[in-house]
């Protein structure tokens, strides 16, 4: 494995982010605390409910003005539901035996998506291998029915993503599923995903194994002593791939945070799409979708202090022309930094660079595009660039 490259000796200090609210959050109610809070103010009209037990507040509904509220998969008692309808209120019911909740207010966590994965059973019954067959059995039968629930649990992911980015610096690290624990590359994806998490930005990536893994780790090692990713580079290096057993891959992972509980923050955006590859268990905060394309589109389009892109094949040449199309025409207002590492892969095996700077030219996006040749030149690259601050500095803190 190559030495550490990085400058601090030890790591930078937490610094928590002021982060504002997200428009329209502020009439959302996520958990029973909010509800009740809500409820002290004596009336619950306008607000959307979300996932909320309610089984335990049936004479507050029926005593509270409800006009124009939404109840989104709220438990209620019969006669709460009824009442609150005959109030004004929209009720969507929990809907039986899926195995995901399309009205969720938050985001996934790792325990969440792998709950179970200590039974016999294994990866097999987790939440989220159940949430892949239920997707299996309904991606191509026709049923609007379950179109309509894979949409609404999409749209309610993207507003629980917004509501934790809201004010967050965003880095995207973009990179290849195959890549191996225990590789030079690997090691040092998760090097550049400590990196650029010391230096107060938000690491986000497409939440799966390999370059997207190695990322994530990197910023959950980013509190700890440096010595820390190096001994859990290690452990992990004893389960390679996903592939043949995605049980031992994950309990590989949940080994590393029982050992060292407590990580840095960062994002995951998966997709039940590419079902063959699993979450990974760094991520703090996960986002995860049924349809690949809004996946895609947000990930990239919440990129807002720009993307590295590691070496990757078909999935990381998408992702490089996603992001290049909306820098080219503008339409997220000013161009955002690209930052392409190795040169060789991408001018020779598999050439997007010559490609991606034929369109930048005589573009505003010209300024904002760099190819690399090392992974520990991509930070000081996207510094260069605009997209984040001099890691440098901030690391060694």
């Amino acid at each position: 494995m190559q030495p550490n490259s990085d400058p601090p000796a030890s790591p930078a200090p937490h610094r928590p982010v002021e982060r504002p609210h997200h428009p329209g959050s502020d009439r959302e109610i996520e958990t029973l605390a909010a509800f009740d809070r809500v409820l002290a103010s004596g009336s619950l009209r306008g607000y959307r409910v979300q996932s909320v037990d309610l089984t335990g507040r049936t004479s507050a509904l029926l005593g509270t003005p409800v006009s124009d509220a939404v109840f989104l998969g709220c438990r209620m008692e019969p006669e709460a539901a009824a009442g609150v309808r005959a109030a004004g209120a929209l009720v969507f019911p929990p809907i039986p035996g899926l195995p995901f909740d399309p009205y969720r207010g938050s985001l996934y966590s790792p325990g969440e998506l792998f709950e179970d994965l200590a039974t016999d059973a294994g990866y097999r019954a987790t939440p989220d291998a159940r949430a892949y067959a239920w997707y299996q059995r309904t991606m191509s039968d026709g049923d609007i029915f379950a179109s309509m629930l894979r949409s609404i649990h999409d749209d309610a992911v993207s507003d629980a993503l917004d509501e934790h980015l809201a004010g967050a610096r965003v880095v995207g690290i973009m990179g290849g599923h195959a890549l191996e624990r225990g590789s030079d590359a690997y090691e040092g994806a998760a090097r550049l995903g400590r990196r650029l998490a010391r230096s107060s930005l938000t690491v986000a990536t497409g939440g799966g194994p390999g370059a997207m893994e190695a990322a994530n780790l990197g910023a959950y090692a980013a509190p700890f002593g440096d010595t820390m990713l190096d001994e859990s580079l290690a452990l992990l290096a004893k389960v390679p791939q996903f592939g043949p057993s995605v049980t031992d891959w994950a309990r590989a992972a949940f080994e590393v945070r029982g050992r060292w509980p407590g990580g840095g923050d960062s994002v995951g955006i998966p997709t039940w799409f590419y079902g063959h590859e699993p979450p990974n268990a760094f991520a703090s905060h996960i986002a995860k979708y049924f349809v690949n394309a809004v996946r895609e589109d947000g990930l990239l389009a919440r990129s807002n202090a720009g993307v590295v892109f590691l070496p990757g094949a078909a999935g990381t040449v998408q992702e490089i022309f996603d992001k290049a199309t909306p820098n080219y025409y503008g339409s997220r207002g000013e161009p955002t930094p690209m930052v392409l590492v190795d040169r060789v892969h991408w001018t020779e095996r598999l050439p997007a660079w010559p490609l991606l700077r034929a369109l930048a030219a005589e573009r505003a996006m010209s300024g904002k595009i760099a190819l690399v040749d090392s992974v520990e030149e991509a930070p000081e690259a996207l510094a260069r660039l605009g997209g984040a601050p001099d890691s440098g500095s901030a690391a060694s803190a």
